[in-house]
């Protein structure tokens, strides 16, 4: 089961046609490559790949017991360079709606500087 990770990290590696994504800890680096160039149609020139060791957590033994330690899953992530010209869709539907979110909130603030500038008019017209 390959996870893409839309972080703005992994936006930052699309400039260098590097995909990021978390695989199953037993996958290796051609298992990896064969299933992204099956899944997205992509040619794959390079994958790297690396074990993210779990971070330590806390967690409570009940209410009057000292609290014990855990870890979280370590997990494997894979860096996947694709050719020159080919792209994966994932990553470019998560760029549109981060742009339609950033229209919304942009067309919010231009509504709130119109009130705010009609208040202050009236303002100035009441003081006349």
């Amino acid at each position: 089961m390959i996870i893409p990770r839309a972080t703005e990290k992994a936006y930052a590696e699309e400039a260098k046609h590097t995909y990021v994504f978390f695989v199953p800890k037993k996958a290796s680096k051609q298992e990896i490559a064969k299933a992204i160039a099956e899944a997205f149609k992509v040619t794959v020139i390079d994958v790297r790949t690396t074990i993210r060791k779990g971070k330590a957590t806390r967690f409570s033994r009940g209410k009057h017991a000292y609290p014990g330690i855990t870890y979280r899953q370590d997990r494997k992530v894979a860096y996947v360079t694709v050719k020159d010209g080919d792209k994966i869709p994932i990553f470019e539907e998560a760029k549109t709606e981060d742009k339609k979110a950033d229209a919304k909130e942009a067309k919010a603030a231009k509504k709130a500087e119109k009130k705010t500038t009609k208040a202050a008019t009236k303002a100035k017209e009441e003081k006349k």
